[in-house]
């Protein structure tokens, strides 16, 4: 196994706890809640928690794989080297927005550490579950980075977005195709 496939398969090993965490976390909750007319005092917060590393986390693995969705009908108009060069400039103000936000992360949790804030429900010091935003900030700039590289080099024309539109043909005519072989 290449290091690249396990840097993948770690990374979604651990959006797959993520979100199986909080998945369990709120199915406790409800039913303590309901069933039990108890609750479970810090699972909110928790569950918070767990989203804010999920979303985070998951940002970075989303610009790798192409899981975000964007506006590029104007872009994929133009001209290869014009395309090429507003993607560099969009990956590189990008970059400036992870570093001004990896900056008031990094800001943030000093100020945390140093006042020494606890979690609400859990006696857990804020800043150490608030380290989400650097790691999470610091993962986009790498792929952006990456991005950016692999357009210089030509091995990429741009972003890659999810195409809803084209998943939901594919999907019709799946459907389709299988509803035909269905009635035969």
């Amino acid at each position: 196994m290449s290091v690249r496939n396990l840097v993948t398969h770690i990374e979604e090993a651990i959006l797959s706890l993520l979100l199986l965490a909080m998945t369990l976390l709120v199915f406790a909750e409800v039913i303590a809640r309901f069933g039990f007319n108890a609750g479970i005092h810090w699972a909110q917060e928790v569950t918070l928690l767990l989203s804010a590393w999920f979303v985070l986390f998951g940002a970075s693995y989303g610009v790798k794989v192409g899981a975000h969705i964007g506006v590029d009908v104007f872009v994929k108009k133009l001209p290869a080297g014009m395309h090429r060069g507003v993607t560099l400039i969009a990956v590189a103000l990008c970059l400036f927005y992870c570093g001004l936000f990896l900056y008031g992360s990094w800001v943030y949790l000093a100020k945390m550490k140093m006042i020494g804030i606890e979690l609400e429900d859990l006696p857990i010091p804020k800043w150490t579950v608030m380290t989400i935003l650097v790691i999470g900030f610091v993962l986009l700039i790498i792929r952006f980075l990456q991005l950016g590289w692999k357009v210089l080099k030509g091995e990429a024309d741009g972003f890659h977005f999810a195409d809803e539109a084209k998943e939901s043909m594919e999907i019709a005519r799946e459907l389709k195709e299988s509803d035909e072989e269905a009635r035969k």
